[in-house]
């Protein structure tokens, strides 16, 4: 009978000591409460999603954009994926569904997006943004050589032409408008029908190849490429170069303040213009935009494409 006295009552001395530990724990639906009052965990947060028209070679833009989403990550202090796209249209209307949060996008596609996204806007360009120029370039088979007149883009009639995306700004629409300007109708100038390649990469390969005589692309890349010695400048040379416009933006969605707090498209903002040549790290992604920094840009600066782009049919 002692024996098990004891027993009973070193047992319930046991079951008294546990007692206060289970009254510290929170139950199920007070840890929901906790998180709903704002104890959220990191993994918990919904990333930034981060895109860019995809106007050259897929590796390079996997690279840019792999390395600039982990710098907005660690400065943003929130989760950043970069989510690449098929095309130019693609990405406006990820932008339009919410499946893309923050996009690079060109001229013409970022007036489509902001078109179709109440309350977008346009943060940020490059420093080479605000005076972009597209360049034709030729095959050396035909004979033509470099000119300065746009009157003598006259010379490009009766040949074989391609553009690059059917909705790119350097490639496309602003090229499409200068030929305009001097009598030129894209429809009926050119042998055969106009080409539409893609994306500037290809179009050099094309003209290189002699696919076509002629094709025009952002400047950037053209030089970029060249200096990388990816193009055989025996084979295809830049022939007339573009008066400047506003071209290459990032936009950013209303609803980044909705989900991150009141500010926040404006810290992203700042992130971007913060990226700093005299940061090894930060110069590389510098160097993959071909910039020296960024700077801040309006809606109100694409007036001029959005007029472009309503005239040729790309807006509506």
């Amino acid at each position: 009978m002692v024996s098990i006295r004891r027993s009973w009552i070193a047992g319930a001395s046991s079951l008294l000591l546990l007692l206060p530990l289970g009254a510290c724990a929170p139950s199920a639906p007070e840890q929901g409460a906790a998180e709903k009052s704002g104890a959220t965990t990191e993994q918990s947060v919904i990333p930034l999603t981060a895109g860019a028209i995809p106007d050259q070679d897929p590796e390079e833009l996997q690279r840019l954009y792999t390395k600039l989403a982990d710098y907005l990550e660690a400065e943003l202090e929130v989760p950043v994926e970069y989510k690449p796209v098929t095309d130019y249209a693609a990405a406006v209307t990820a932008f339009r569904v919410g499946d893309l949060d923050l996009v690079w996008f060109g001229g013409l596609t970022g007036v489509q997006a902001r078109l179709q996204v109440p309350g977008a806007q346009a943060i940020a360009q490059r420093d080479i943004d605000e005076q972009f120029h597209s360049v034709f370039i030729a095959n050396a088979a035909t004979g033509l050589t470099e000119f300065s007149d746009a009157e003598d883009l006259a010379q490009l009639r009766g040949r074989t032409f391609t553009f690059g995306s059917e909705s790119s700004t350097s490639g496309r629409l602003m090229p499409q408008h200068f030929m305009e300007e001097v009598g030129i109708d894209t429809a009926q100038a050119f042998k055969g029908e106009v080409g539409f390649s893609g994306n500037h990469d290809t179009t050099i390969k094309l003209v290189e190849a002699g696919t076509y005589e002629v094709g025009v692309l952002n400047e950037q890349v053209w030089r970029d490429r060249v200096s990388e010695g990816a193009v055989d400048t025996s084979k295809v040379a830049v022939v007339w170069r573009t008066p400047p416009y506003y071209d290459y933006h990032w936009v950013i969605s209303p609803e980044v303040d909705e989900r991150y707090g009141e500010g926040f498209a404006e810290k992203v903002q700042a992130a971007l213009m913060a990226l700093d040549p005299a940061v090894p790290e930060q110069k590389e992604i510098l160097d993959l935009f071909g910039a020296e920094r960024f700077i801040a840009t309006s809606n109100d600066n694409y007036a001029e494409i959005e007029a472009v782009g309503r005239k040729i049919g790309k807006i509506q």
